[in-house]
């Protein structure tokens, strides 16, 4: 482990084993599937998903005969293809995941990485990040993007590690390009 440089593969595949085996991926995880459910992101994906299937159902004559498999697999790709569970997942991980990155996430993995690169040197922990507090999102930080600074999609937020799960399931519409000021 020490000839190997930083961001060496190796190294960073045994680090990411060493997160995962101090349960770290699976804390994150719990921390904002909590709190997936009560944010506005994930309210209008859920709101335009159930209104997109009562459309399509509308559609469709019920009689005994019906195939609910094939017609739930018709549905299904129907949702797919119209992009609106990726571009949901956009905003759901900017109100769910993004605000949690520096002030929870990268204390305590750099904690971890840093205890994995020097076993025993990291005597003294700094102390717990504090409790997340509910906060509304703040329209006024995010600005339409009209600079050549291009916004971060999820398809780039989701290959962080080739073969590492993500924290997010897709889902959602996104209207527009956002990004920090």
């Amino acid at each position: 482990m020490a000839g190997l440089p930083p961001g060496d593969p190796q190294l960073v595949s045994m680090i990411v084993s060493h997160l995962k085996t101090q349960g770290l991926f699976d804390q994150f995880r719990r921390d904002c599937l909590a709190d997936v459910d009560t944010k506005p992101a994930y309210l209008n994906l859920k709101q335009r998903v159930d209104n997109f299937v009562s459309n399509h159902l509308s559609n469709h004559t019920w009689s005994p005969h019906l195939n609910k498999n094939q017609l739930r697999n018709n549905i299904r790709q129907l949702v797919l293809q119209s992009g609106m569970l990726e571009q949901g997942v956009d905003r759901i991980v900017a109100q769910v995941v993004d605000p949690k990155i520096n002030h929870i996430f990268r204390p305590q993995v750099e904690r971890v990485v840093r205890e994995f690169l020097s076993p025993g040197s990291c005597s003294e922990e700094p102390p717990p990040p504090p409790p997340p507090t509910e906060t509304k999102p703040d329209s006024s930080i995010f600005e339409q993007a009209s600079s050549s600074t291009p916004a971060t999609t999820f398809s780039q937020r989701r290959h962080v590690h080739p073969g590492h799960h993500n924290l997010s399931e897709p889902g959602g519409q996104r209207v527009g390009q956002f990004k920090l000021r």
